[in-house]
């Protein structure tokens, strides 16, 4: 599979998937997975930037997403089948901080049709298992909309653990809206 990491920095293989940063080779698939799921991550995502929607937009983003790796700021991947170049989904670590906090947010989603199969779960499993391992962070926020069950339910599996809810959290489909806070925190983690 070695053609299919483009010398990403970030390879990260599951049984059925594969997960690395992008390159400007992925760019229309990026593009095409985006626009096929508008309709679909409106109601949880926020508004999407100008641009967002154009090649220019996506060879800034990538080389941006490269830069804030290499400083541990974010780590931005891509899920694509095995043996695949189709973008089928996205899981973003951002907001990585260090020093005494040592954690990160987690965000992610995944196209349609390929939902109820499995494959965020495993998808989630082995990028926790980077972040925690690889990159020793102590804890991974994830929080979502009170009504996203699909998400509550995901995180509860994953062992992510509710601890409250902040209203008007983030301004999603035109309102500010409630968000569940959760956090799942690194079992083995010693400094470095």
């Amino acid at each position: 599979m070695t053609n299919l990491t483009n010398n990403s920095p970030v390879f990260i293989p599951t049984s059925r998937l594969f997960l690395r940063m992008a390159n400007e080779s992925d760019i229309s698939s990026i593009i095409g997975y985006f626009q096929k799921n508008s309709v679909h991550f409106a109601p949880t995502d926020p508004t999407m930037p100008e641009g967002f929607f154009s090649e220019p937009f996506w060879i800034e983003r990538i080389q941006k997403s490269l830069v804030e790796f290499k400083s541990e700021s974010s780590l931005r991947l891509f899920i694509f089948p095995e043996e695949s170049r189709q973008v089928i989904g996205t899981v973003n670590f951002t907001q990585m901080f260090r020093g005494p906090f040592q954690a990160c947010y987690l965000g992610y989603g995944i196209d349609l049709d390929y939902q109820g199969k499995g494959l965020m779960y495993e998808a989630l499993v082995a990028a926790i298992q980077f972040v925690f391992g690889e990159l020793n962070f102590h804890r991974i926020m994830a929080n979502h909309l009170s009504e996203n069950e699909r998400s509550a339910r995901l995180l509860k599996r994953l062992g992510f653990t509710v601890e409250g809810l902040a209203r008007n959290y983030l301004f999603i489909n035109g309102a500010w809206r409630d968000h569940v806070l959760n956090s799942l925190q690194n079992p083995d983690w010693k400094p470095r």
